[in-house]
């Protein structure tokens, strides 16, 4: 297929040339291909609530019309964007340069699922739920969780290496990714990894392509790994005085030798967050609260609850509730899962970490993070993951007030320092994207940067692959 002359400047920002818009209408038919403002002004955003211009969207549905596009963009050194569901925090999917978003969403079949090999095939448009209870209703198990599962992608998942409530156990997304295709920039099908369970030959492709963020090729096929379906599932909520209580609770359900499938911290801004959106269970004494899962077999399952609830009782909870199976722990799970659509009563706009510290500096990196609050009359909301030292930081502010704008922007930095200071990183989970670009600098080394660059030039010499993120 010939190609048409570089994009010009002057184009790039205007708009495509006719030469190229005659390419996309030539490679994918109405309605896969989107160039007016009405239409793409959507596919400029993510839940950053950060924008960008496309120049066109383009909804693929082949491998092959993914290849014929990253062929003609490298050529015509056109940024492309892949694109899911968009549901990540950190701008990951925004055109910061005008360019071509690829949405992946009508490239969502689920091509197999083995209960022999115990893995399912998959296309990046799969939402996660409609995976987990299709391999569910097989007996099988996927683990990862992320928050936004009802709505986010798979690919999305891969490519942002989402972890989840469940990672404290079964680990994040990169645990259960055995293979992959992706197209890369000029068009070469890499097919990496395998249905095997174990692979240790050569540089491990398949994991340096799991969470960088779309920045090396578009994936459009993963292998993913999967389990036996526990038999039985149970939680308890238990709500503390305050935050040291809970902390204690933490470290004596490890020192048990307890390790739960997940274990959420809701902090005293959160509890009263959550009460706004729901009819919260705990009483006001109730300043800090930790949610657990277990799974096991039937039989297992009831010594474990009482295990766990006997560590915890040590650390003096003033409530406490427990379900044994999904119709019972649905609302205690219900009420984490809102906390997010919550926090906009709270205030319009926010900004959203996810840091993680060493489990020991649990405690500091939390009332740090409520002095810099404090200190800067912000509300921010601390919960999350902290069976793996996961914590989301939401900065919430009015960015139209200029000195609330303000004072959320030099919060954010404090608590990047703080956390760095901690040993602790920039992000668990939701990747880097364009929010942490700036800071990225303050965890990893000049030498560190340097190599990554290098191995993206290998994957992608012209730069053309999501640019500006990550790293």
């Amino acid at each position: 297929m010939s190609h048409t002359a570089n994009v010009t400047a002057e184009e790039a920002v205007h708009g495509l040339s006719a030469a190229q818009r005659r390419f996309l209408e030539g490679l994918l038919p109405e309605g896969d291909r989107l160039f007016s403002a009405e239409e793409t002004l959507v596919f400029g955003t993510d839940a950053s609530r950060k924008c960008g211009t496309p120049l066109a969207v383009v909804r693929p549905t082949t491998e092959t019309q993914v290849v014929e596009l990253l062929r003609w963009a490298d050529a015509e050194r056109l940024p492309i964007y892949p694109r899911a569901r968009a549901t990540n925090v950190v701008g990951g999917c925004v055109p910061q340069r005008p360019g071509i978003v690829l949405s992946t969403l009508r490239m969502a079949r689920i091509i197999d699922i083995d209960e022999h090999d115990f893995v399912a095939v998959v296309q990046p448009g799969v939402i996660t739920a409609d995976l987990q209870r299709a391999v569910e209703a097989r007996g099988l198990f996927y683990p990862p969780d992320p928050a936004s599962q009802n709505i986010s992608s798979i690919g999305g998942n891969v490519a942002t290496c989402a972890g989840g409530m469940r990672a404290v156990r079964y680990g994040v997304t990169r645990d259960y990714v055995l293979g992959l295709r992706a197209v890369l920039p000029g068009g070469e099908v890499l097919a990496t990894g395998s249905r095997c369970h174990k692979n240790v030959v050569g540089l491990d492709l398949v994991r340096l392509l799991v969470g960088s963020e779309g920045t090396l090729g578009c994936l459009t096929e993963m292998t993913l790994k999967l389990l036996p379906l526990p038999e039985a599932t149970a939680s308890l909520l238990a709500g503390f005085s305050d935050l040291g209580a809970a902390m204690d609770a933490v470290r004596r359900v490890f020192a048990a030798g307890i390790l739960p499938v997940a274990l959420e911290f809701m902090g005293p801004e959160v509890l009263d967050c959550a009460a706004l959106l729901n009819d919260v269970p705990w009483p006001k004494t109730v300043r800090a609260a930790l949610l657990f899962r277990l799974d096991g077999s039937r039989a297992a399952l009831p010594l474990e609850v009482d295990r766990l609830a006997a560590a915890v009782r040590d650390a003096a909870p003033v409530w406490s509730a427990v379900g044994v199976g999904r119709d019972e722990e649905e609302p205690l799970w219900t009420i984490r899962r809102s906390i997010n659509p919550a926090s906009f009563l709270v205030k319009p706009d926010k900004m959203s970490d996810d840091v993680t510290v060493p489990r020991g500096r649990l405690r500091e990196a939390l009332e740090g993070i409520r002095a810099i609050a404090e200190a800067r009359s912000l509300t921010i909301l601390t919960f999350g993951h902290v069976g793996d030292g996961n914590i989301h930081v939401n900065i919430m502010h009015d960015a139209s007030v200029t000195e609330e704008r303000e004072h959320a922007l030099a919060a954010k930095g404090e608590v990047t320092d703080l956390i760095l200071s901690l040993g602790g990183t920039l992000s668990g989970e939701h990747g880097v994207g364009l929010t942490k670009a700036p800071y990225v600098h303050r965890q990893l080394s000049k030498l560190e940067r340097g190599l990554m660059a290098q191995v993206k030039a290998a994957f992608d010499p012209h730069g053309i692959m999501n640019p500006g993120k990550a790293y």
